[in-house]
């Protein structure tokens, strides 16, 4: 007879399907399946872990791939347990460094972690999420405690990192404290019994440290459960506030729409998957339709947009963000709502203006290098018309009323001081 006790019923292995969607890869293969067997017969639900180190508050798209996977989890009954890394924070992440990162101060830590919660809140249901501060354990360990916790690691298993492996050979600094990075993050997931952890492929190795180390420390060990780097809207770097490549999930839903609007036709697909709801076989059926010409792209990212939207904010705001998307882009008629700015006195000069000193005084560019280059690139226009000279004086006359606009999205009706 067959021994049918090891076998997956056909409901966990929807909830694989379903859980699998996007991601890349599970450490060790089949783990999710296993993980989900022992939940069912136990009766207990699984502890999903993500580390945050709060160095960024502001929550993009690319770090919502992994929170809208935990949601998926919550939804079938499992508990999500944020670690809020208050103490890791201030040794600073080292994965994919070339060199030191600096330490973040402990106010800064605090200020940053503040406004985690009321953005984690827009994708993560909080009646399953435990929000721990790694501080609470870390920050009791006494010198003897944190030897014997280094004992459990090697430094050749550390040096496997490539980022670490990298610096060693070209001779760049590696400060000891660096090395207490993954050991701390694999520490959390033993204090909180950690079933799965979560996190992007730049993850692993500090991920695979918490496995080895629970089972060192008598646990069953996690499972690593990882999800693709959502590549920017530059088309070629993942998605970082820091390099301006985003789409933030707080952002009103006119930018978040136009945002979406510029991402080139090829990377459709990872955005459909990764940042919507949407049915795998429609997906299918409309990137078909673009590739054959029977649908616009245009069309086909308006979707996207649409779908995007009323995640973060309603259906009713994603119809709104469309049509003023087209009002503005299309027809090239102005917003319906347009922010005001003074053109101040001390930029006026016998009656006119220097348009580098009119975009900085107005806040559309940092400095006037900044102001040269927008012009330059054809991104400046006053009225309508383009500023072609980077010399240009502007009358005052003309500026009274006058919208100016930088790029496809800024726009600010002049008064003058």
């Amino acid at each position: 007879m067959t021994d049918k006790s090891n076998e997956i019923p056909e409901e966990l292995l929807l909830q694989e399907k379903r859980l699998l969607r996007g991601t890349h890869s599970v450490e060790p293969a089949g783990g999710l399946a296993h993980k989900l067997m022992v939940s069912k017969q136990r009766g207990t639900p699984l502890r999903i872990k993500l580390g945050l180190d709060p160095t960024s508050p502001d929550i993009h798209l690319g770090f919502a791939v992994v929170l809208r996977k935990l949601r998926q989890f919550q939804d079938l009954g499992h508990q999500v347990v944020l670690i809020i890394g208050d103490y890791t924070a201030l040794i600073g992440d080292p994965s994919g460094r070339s060199a030191t990162r600096p330490m973040l101060s402990q106010e800064e830590v605090a200020a940053n972690a503040s406004t985690y919660v009321d953005q984690l809140s827009r994708v993560l249901d909080r009646s399953r999420t435990e929000v721990r501060f790694n501080g609470e354990w870390l920050g009791k360990l006494d010198f003897a405690s944190v030897v014997g916790l280094l004992s459990r690691m090697t430094v050749a298993q550390v040096l496997q990192r490539h980022d670490f492996k990298e610096r060693f050979e070209q001779n760049h600094p590696i400060s000891l404290h660096e090395l207490m990075y993954p050991l701390s993050q694999a520490y959390d997931s033993v204090i909180i019994h950690s079933d799965i952890e979560m996190g992007g492929l730049d993850q692993t190795f500090n991920i695979l440290a918490g496995r080895e180390l629970q089972k060192e420390m008598g646990q069953e060990p996690q499972i690593g459960l990882f999800m693709p780097l959502l590549v920017g809207l530059d088309g070629v770097k993942k998605m970082s506030k820091s390099l301006g490549n985003y789409v933030g999930i707080a952002e009103s839903p006119i930018d978040m729409f136009s945002k979406l609007m510029s991402i080139t036709d090829e990377m459709m697909r990872d955005y459909f998957v990764l940042c919507t709801d949407i049915d795998l076989d429609e997906m299918e059926a409309l990137l078909k339709d673009c590739a054959s010409g029977v649908t616009n792209p245009r069309d086909v990212k308006r979707r996207l947009a649409q779908e995007v939207v009323t995640i973060y904010h309603s259906k009713e705001a994603a119809i709104e963000a469309d049509a003023e998307c087209i009002r503005v882009h299309s027809s090239r008629e102005l917003p319906t709502e347009i922010p005001s700015a003074v053109v101040p006195a001390e930029v006026i000069e016998e009656g006119k203006v220097w348009i580098c000193k009119l975009l900085v005084s107005t806040g559309m560019a940092s400095g006037t290098g900044e102001a040269r280059r927008l012009i330059q690139q054809g991104g400046v226009k006053l009225d309508g018309e383009k500023v072609a000279d980077a010399t240009q004086l502007i009358s005052v006359s003309q500026l009274e009323g006058a919208v100016l606009k930088v790029g496809a999205k800024r726009f600010v009706k002049l008064s003058v001081s």
